[in-house]
């Protein structure tokens, strides 16, 4: 955040400096399930954030459900707004986990700033993905041991079902017909 308020002040002392921005165009396409999109092109975003500024580019193939809003809530916050591409920023994140969550978080709140979305629903969606964010956190970070992947195959034909959804579902199953086995989705020792 401290470089974030030092290009806000060079902004006002009129030193040029390239700020937040989204570097391409998001185009996605629906998956089968109803919910669920994948990246038809690669997305980039230019982030300030700390304590790594620089690119962050979303790859081809990637599927996202955009924003993760309950369903009784979707009716002032629906899964698609203007926040969208900011979303599928923050699925990356969450899903690559290159940076710590809480930069992940900041991200963010710093591409719904850039899409100038309304300062209440910036504040909401913030709020709910530091709350309640550190499910889906650890659920990636689960699934990604496990080996399941949110690429779309490259030659998969429509309709298909979201990669991560299908293994997701394979791996309820296949514990579920194995009673007393030890789950291999028991929870991860948390990171200090």
């Amino acid at each position: 955040m401290r470089e974030y308020a030092y290009w806000i002040q060079n902004e006002r002392a009129g030193v040029k400096r390239p700020g937040p921005d989204f570097l391409d165009r998001l185009i996605v396409s629906p998956m089968a399930d109803g919910f669920t999109w994948y990246l038809e092109e690669g997305f980039r975003y230019r982030s300030l954030v700390d304590p790594n500024p620089g690119t962050i580019t979303v790859v081809q193939r990637f599927e996202t459900d955009f924003a993760s809003i309950p369903s009784p809530l979707t009716v002032l916050l629906p899964k698609w707004s203007v926040y969208g591409p900011a979303a599928v920023v923050h699925d990356w994140l969450y899903w690559e986990q290159t940076k710590k969550r809480a930069e992940a978080d900041a991200v963010f709140l710093e591409a719904m700033n850039t899409l100038n979305v309304p300062a209440w629903k910036r504040l909401a969606l913030f709020a709910g993905v530091r709350i309640f964010g550190g499910w889906a956190w650890w659920e990636n970070k689960r699934l990604k041991l496990l080996g399941v992947t949110r690429m779309r195959p490259p030659r998969a034909t429509w309709p298909a079902f979201p990669t991560w959804h299908r293994n997701r579902v394979s791996l309820a199953s296949w514990i579920t017909r194995r009673p007393g086995s030890v789950s291999p989705l028991k929870r991860l020792p948390r990171q200090k």
